[in-house]
């Protein structure tokens, strides 16, 4: 039985040796990050980088660190032929945008609720449930609905003005 140069039984090379059409040879640098089975991921690292620079990346390398290189040129590879133009940034930069768009619909809606919370004690205060009256004990929706019925909006957890304006610009 011939042996083809890699560990007995694995007759098939890796991706990286099959795309550039060479013999895998048992120290092959590629095989393990890509295998025979994934030749896109290959295809793609090595249109964006080249063989070439990857193999020297990968040598320049310490073991434990090649695999996390790997994953990140493959993402980056796989974002450079989504958005050739942008790539990586393109998607950080859409990420954000929606971060940024998602905050200020929190803030919006933490403002709604402090303001609801304040009418709602207004509105209690004029009918004689505010903190002052002598039939104020326990919480004022809870007045207004029995005792068997939990409150809707516990004032114990009003959100201030102050905390509000913090949330809605710190990132």
């Amino acid at each position: 039985m011939k042996e083809s140069g890699r560990k007995q039984g694995a007759a098939s090379p890796c991706a990286a040796c099959k795309l550039l059409r060479r013999r895998c040879a048992q120290d092959c640098v590629f095989s393990p990050y890509f295998p025979a089975d994934e030749p896109q991921k290959f295809a793609n690292v090595h249109k964006v980088f080249g063989a070439s620079n990857v193999n020297k990346m990968l040598q320049e390398l310490p073991m434990h660190q090649r695999g996390d290189a790997v994953s990140s040129m493959v993402y980056e590879a796989n974002a450079r032929v989504r958005d050739p133009v942008y790539g990586c940034v393109g998607a950080i930069s859409s990420l954000q945008q929606q971060i940024d768009a998602l905050q200020t619909q929190l803030a919006l809606a933490q403002a709604e609720v402090v303001h609801l919370r304040v009418r709602q004690t207004a509105s209690l205060s004029n009918h004689g449930f505010g903190p002052g009256s002598p039939n104020s004990s326990g919480s004022p929706s809870s007045k207004l609905m029995g005792s068997q019925v939990k409150p809707i909006f516990d004032m114990d957890m009003v959100v201030d003005q102050a905390s509000l304006g913090e949330s809605m610009w710190s990132c």
